[in-house]
């Protein structure tokens, strides 16, 4: 039978009473516990109600009421139906946050890709632009959900990008309630936390909370390690290594072919990303001049770089390398508009 609100109200507050003291509970501890703001008197004639219609008894005369049976059953009914609507809810907010996220990271790489290439054409020289770099990543959310009878699904998401889809074999399906219950334990737990955070101590207490799914934690926790890893990666776009074939005194044997394979494989130019990063309390122009160049084939060069800003945190390098009579005016000038067009655009999008 459909109780109304302040009735079900009652029951759940006799319920839940009941269940942690193991006393009879009486009008006055429901007026104090809940926030009805009813009169005793009120909630007597509501407890009469409940116990004609058989939800709870009163186990002795004068004494507080305790649920029967039927209590008992519409109680943990409604608690799975409660619970299933979080769950829906859940999934639906965590699909949109994934989708919005994949989304904005598809419209940031192919930016970074056109920056790169217009910055190539407009200079004449050869560019580079990475995605930001996010050091110390921190987890964002964690979801489980199941795919069939043994399989789960670990949705983790890091930083504002990072998105890791884990499948994991398991041997018993799980139920709606113990998915909530490992949902709610990793997110209270990890939630904003960084990887050197997340200490040992930490995950025994987990895996004693979760009694026989600590096995499914430590495969959680391994996902949870690599999603990491991937959102500190960051990725180098460059372009216009052809430029540098415009300029005779990069043109000496061996030279050019060393040249162009770092510009094109890209490997080596993370030292110099790192390096620029590095010097972060400048927050402004570096300029590298043949020997100051952290890369050896770049030696004969002269590299200009800046950096620019999420407002969610993580840093992005931009650079132009060209020979060491390039424009220097030119390039400061139009990597510090970049920088500062850049800042603006992902504050705009976070």
């Amino acid at each position: 039978m459909s109780l109304d609100d302040r009735k079900m109200k009652i029951l759940k507050t006799i319920i839940s009473t009941y269940l942690e003291t193991g006393e009879p509970v009486g009008s006055r501890t429901i007026a104090k516990d809940s926030d009805l703001h009813l009169s005793s008197a009120t909630i007597r004639n509501e407890m009469a109600d409940l116990e004609e219609l058989g939800y709870i008894l009163q186990p002795h005369t004068s004494a507080g009421r305790i649920p029967s049976d039927l209590g008992y059953r519409y109680y943990v009914d409604r608690l799975m139906e409660e619970k299933e609507l979080e769950i829906r809810e859940m999934e639906e907010e965590i699909a949109a946050e994934r989708s919005k996220m994949i989304q904005k990271m598809d419209r940031m790489e192919e930016m970074l890709r056109n920056v790169a290439e217009a910055l190539a054409t407009n200079t004449n020289y050869a560019t580079l632009v990475t995605t930001p770099h996010i050091r110390e990543s921190k987890l964002k959310f964690i979801q489980l959900s199941m795919v069939d009878s043994r399989r789960l699904l670990a949705v983790i998401v890091v930083g504002n990008e990072t998105v890791k889809n884990l499948l994991m074999n398991i041997e018993d399906p799980l139920s709606n309630d113990e998915i909530l219950k490992l949902n709610i334990l990793l997110n209270s737990f990890l939630q904003g936390l960084t990887l050197n955070e997340i200490t040992l101590e930490l995950v025994h207490t987990m895996k004693v909370q979760a009694g026989m799914h600590a096995g499914i934690l430590e495969s959680v926790f391994n996902g949870i390690v690599e999603a990491i890893h991937e959102a500190d990666d960051m990725e180098i776009y460059t372009s216009g290594a052809t430029n540098m074939l415009k300029y005779p005194e990069l043109m000496s044997p061996g030279q050019t072919s060393a040249l162009l394979d770092t510009l094109v494989e890209k490997k080596a130019l993370v030292k110099l990303v790192d390096d620029t990063v590095s010097q972060e309390s400048k927050h402004g122009i570096q300029v590298y001049i043949g020997n100051e160049t952290p890369i050896q084939s770049l030696k004969d060069c002269s590299i200009v770089t800046a950096t620019y800003e999420l407002e969610e945190g993580g840093t992005g390098t931009v650079g132009i390398i060209g020979p060491k009579r390039m424009d220097y005016r030119k390039v400061v000038n139009t990597l510090k508009n970049l920088t500062a067009d850049l800042d603006e655009i992902f504050k705009n999008k976070s």
